[in-house]
């Protein structure tokens, strides 16, 4: 099956007017209808400015469709709210929505209980935690992080109980 082009449009970074503030990028309708849901949500490869490229998804909200910003981005970019953004959206073939730590990989590899506990997650927290492992700086503490998560699902039958998780993760490494 050949590789979809990607589609090309401007869009104008926007401060939200929610309760939680943020920046987003509006995302023209005709853009956003073209990428199909899968589990919920469309998640997408999205390069900005033909510099920065990560995977996000494009969600609704009451004014059409956009794809959320973070501060490191608009810094990297040096943008604000107001700023031209040329978006470049492609669909996201990743298995997970996002990479997979090899420290991650090769504990799920090791433990097929957890490897079980884990595939059994919403696509959401399956990415919460390869988000929390891959922004871990030091390779011996995504080591220590995937070890707990896996060993968290084990001990509460494949449920994230994010007190107790919390208080393990601030636990320090010996």
């Amino acid at each position: 099956m050949a590789k979809e082009n990607p589609l090309t449009f401007t869009s104008i970074l926007t401060r939200s007017t929610g309760e939680y503030g943020g920046q987003y990028l509006p995302v023209p309708e005709n853009v956003a209808l073209k990428f199909e849901k899968k589990n919920g949500t469309c998640r997408v490869v999205c390069t900005l400015n033909g510099k920065l490229t990560y995977q996000c998804a494009v969600l609704p909200n009451a004014k059409g469709f956009y794809i959320g910003t973070n501060k490191k981005t608009r810094d990297e970019l040096q943008i604000a709210p107001g700023s031209k953004v040329t978006v470049e959206l492609k669909k996201d073939e990743s298995k997970y929505g996002m990479p997979i730590p090899a420290e991650f990989k090769e504990v799920l590899k090791q433990d097929r209980e957890g490897d079980k506990y884990f595939h059994a997650l919403t696509p959401g927290k399956q990415r919460s935690i390869l988000y929390w492992v891959g922004h871990e700086k030091d390779v011996d503490k995504r080591i220590q992080v995937s070890l707990i998560f896996v060993e968290h699902l084990k001990r509460n039958d494949g449920k994230i109980v994010h007190e107790a998780l919390t208080a393990e993760l601030k636990r320090p490494a010996f």
